[in-house]
């Protein structure tokens, strides 16, 4: 890869962007590096419970400055995906408003009457009367879609079921399982490039899951990058069957070289 083709970037946010409401220091000199310099890049997260417009709110406040239209969540890719499988349908909704807002956006008709999907996401507040409702039209023949496989997610207080878990309770009452949209899905991967408008060749995926960010970039055709800013150590990533492109402590050793991560121009210099 030359400076002629820059690289693309997809990366993904919580724990290569930030840690907790907290900056991942080197990130913003990394982020201001990529718009100084009008290198395409997403910041890709499987949480469906925000919008964009949120997410970059949330984002600003920890001192990053990211586009609206540089942000792709799970909610965006599974709208994306029903549009295309089935455009103007219609969906029974357990989630909140990046979810909701995304298939709206599509013009989808959001029902718990007949519904075409049954469309399970992340909320703060699942409810027992909605996830039985689901479990209903599911039985019905309703198609069960999922946002994203995660089956956990942090709060200070300990864990918290997430999306996954909950797909599996309904899975194991009515025996049908769902098609999850987001990470490891290396179709969340390609929506992303479709939006950026590049190419898996000239793209790479930063992350700090080898079982989600990893696994995906590799399968969607893409360098990848591990960083060990987030939940991923050295010796986890040895644990796995499949490696990322290059180990790095986190985005910051990125500072400087965007144009050519893997240092290929020196080494055909140097050849």
């Amino acid at each position: 890869m030359s400076n002629e083709t820059p690289w693309n970037f997809l990366m993904d946010m919580d724990g290569v962007l930030v840690r907790e409401e907290h900056l991942v220091p080197g990130a913003d000199a990394f982020v201001a590096e990529l718009r100084d310099n009008g290198i395409g890049f997403m910041v890709l997260t499987n949480n469906s419970i925000y919008t964009p417009r949120d997410l970059q709110a949330r984002l600003k406040r920890t001192g990053l400055e990211i586009p609206e239209a540089s942000i792709w969540t799970s909610a965006l890719a599974t709208a994306r995906f029903l549009d295309e499988q089935r455009p103007g349908g219609s969906a029974y909704v357990v989630g909140e408003s990046g979810l909701t807002t995304a298939l709206h956006n599509i013009g989808y008709v959001l029902t718990d009457r007949d519904p075409d999907y049954v469309v399970l996401g992340e909320t703060r507040t699942y409810s027992f009367e909605a996830i039985t409702r689901a479990i209903r039209l599911v039985e019905n023949g309703a198609r069960f879609i999922a946002t994203n496989p995660d089956e956990k997610g942090p709060s200070r207080e300990g864990s918290l079921p997430a999306t996954g878990a909950v797909a599996a309770l309904i899975e194991r009452v009515t025996g049908r399982a769902p098609y999850y949209v987001g990470k490891p899905n290396p179709l969340m991967m390609r929506s992303a490039l479709r939006t950026l408008g590049a190419h898996s060749e000239s793209t790479l995926m930063i992350g700090d899951r080898m079982d989600t960010d990893v696994r995906s970039g590799l399968e969607a055709g893409l360098q990848t990058i591990l960083v060990l800013s987030g939940i991923s150590d050295r010796d986890t990533a040895e644990l796995f069957p499949y490696r990322p492109t290059k180990v790095m402590n986190s985005v910051a050793d990125l500072v400087g070289i965007t144009h050519d991560p893997f240092g290929t121009t020196a080494a055909a210099e140097n050849a």
